[in-house]
């Protein structure tokens, strides 16, 4: 199974019952032979242009695993969904990942040595 990066735009009139839609969202992975590493939810922002008619969208970020049939299922899924306005899954960059967590932890080292130095 490879690693999918999904991100899912949900029609904004739906942020009261957000746990709705995320359902749907889950469900369609799971029952797809797919698996949910990883969940985040960035909240209400402002489109940078008019998507279904909607300035705004509520963004949902999922790191998922998938066998190599259910990316297209999935998207045929998520085309006809009226809850969903647009979405984007792509494979996961695993190598950019693990060179932006080392690089954190470099920073963070450097800062605590800055902070030792100066004691």
């Amino acid at each position: 199974m490879k690693e999918y990066e999904l991100t899912v735009l949900v029609h904004p009139d739906l942020e009261v019952d957000i746990e709705s839609p995320l359902k749907k969202v889950r469900d369609l992975v799971t029952s797809n032979g797919g698996k949910i590493i990883k969940e985040e939810s960035w909240g209400k922002k402002k489109l940078a242009y008019k998507v279904k008619g909607e300035d705004f969208a509520v963004y949902n970020y999922f790191e998922v695993e998938l066998p190599a049939d259910a990316p297209l299922k999935i998207s045929n899924n998520l085309n006809i969904s009226d809850e969903v306005i647009r979405y984007m899954l792509v494979v996961a960059d695993l190598k950019g990942r693990k060179a932006l967590e080392e690089a954190r932890a470099a920073a963070s080292e450097a800062g605590e040595k800055e902070v030792s130095d100066k004691e």
